[in-house]
């Protein structure tokens, strides 16, 4: 894969923030991401915490994919679960192993911070997505809730 896979730290505010247009463009939601991008200081705060995560494919300096994961620390045993939030790849870079490749980079970090599993969203018409999802996991239907606070 030419592609590099980089875990963003403290120092990647300017990536990260490609990585938000990136997303725009993936999911064909520009205002979602980039109407109210936070401050570089709430970022940086945010690529501190050990409970996220953050990577980025990029082609060179081009951010062309990443994901965001959530380690949530579990109540019941001593153990995590990562959830990833966000995961795409612009339409010109898709079908390469891209977003496999994300998932197989965040493994060992979610091993580091004492996950037991990571665990996915996909939309009912995603195909591509639930293909992927399939191939590297277990299918599990459930019903997701937005509740208004």
């Amino acid at each position: 894969m030419p592609y590099a896979i980089r875990h963003l730290a403290v120092g990647d505010v300017p990536v990260l923030k490609r990585l938000l247009r990136a997303f725009g463009e993936a999911f064909g939601e520009p205002d979602t991401y980039q109407d109210a991008i936070p401050s570089d200081g709430y970022l940086r705060t945010l690529l501190d915490k050990p409970t996220f995560v953050a990577l980025a494919a990029l082609d060179g300096a081009e951010v062309v994919g990443g994901l965001v994961a959530y380690v949530l620390e579990k109540f019941e045993r001593e153990r995590s679960e990562v959830y990833i939030y966000d995961l795409a790849v612009t339409e010109a870079h898709r079908r390469r192993g891209i977003a496999r490749g994300l998932i197989e980079a965040l493994k060992p970090i979610a091993r580091a911070r004492g996950a037991s599993v990571i665990f996915v969203q996909a939309d009912r018409g995603d195909a591509a997505a639930i293909a992927l999802y399939e191939s590297l996991g277990t299918r599990e239907d459930v019903h997701h809730f937005d509740i208004t606070v």
